[in-house]
């Protein structure tokens, strides 16, 4: 099995839902949408964009493969992310989409289990419910977590019911003030 990384923006509350834009995911009620927008600068983008082009390929979820395909196979601004995640293999796991899926360079995964038997580095972008699944059943190797400084009160978390030992393999701070911080599972002894 490859290893797992997981990307993501947190609040400094732990949330994780909707932080590109207003009605990225309102479930619940959640109207605090785009929140993470603020602490884009040229830090976070040098460090994404390290991430994004290296060796391997992305796992999504289902709703954010989704929301994904449905804005950057469109885009023709120039943004380096495009090429990249439009040329990239993409791993859905869902049980509900069908093959073919529609985005170029996309494999279904029928269930989180198989993906243990995937040898690709994978890269999770989102993906609430896969990250944790994954990370339940103790299949992170890293995690990237972008931690911006606005607290929103409610939301779905990254960690709600997960444990895990972690040791910070480097961490930066951007200009926006957001905290990107590298982990690693800890090594047991």
């Amino acid at each position: 099995m490859g290893k797992i990384t997981l990307v993501e923006h947190l609040s400094l509350d732990g949330v994780m839902q909707a932080p590109a834009a207003a009605d990225e995911d309102t479930r619940d009620g959640f109207a605090r949408g785009g929140w993470a927008v603020p602490g884009n600068d040229e830090v976070m983008g040098g460090v994404l964009g390290t991430r994004m082009g290296g060796d391997g390929a992305l796992l999504f979820g289902r709703r954010t493969y989704e929301q994904f395909h449905g804005y950057w196979p469109r885009q023709t601004d120039g943004n380096p992310f495009t090429e990249v995640l439009n040329k990239t293999t993409k791993y859905v796991v869902s049980r509900t989409l069908r093959e073919p899926l529609p985005w170029t360079n996309s494999v279904l995964v029928g269930d989180v289990g198989d993906v243990a038997g995937i040898e690709e580095g994978l890269t999770v972008l989102g993906s609430g419910v896969l990250a944790r699944e994954l990370m339940r059943r103790g299949l992170v190797d890293e995690w990237l977590l972008m931690v911006h400084p606005v607290v929103l009160g409610a939301g779905r978390r990254l960690l709600d019911g997960v444990a895990a030992d972690l040791r910070v393999a480097e961490s930066v701070t951007t200009p926006a003030g957001v905290v990107i911080v590298r982990y690693e599972k800890r090594e047991e002894a």
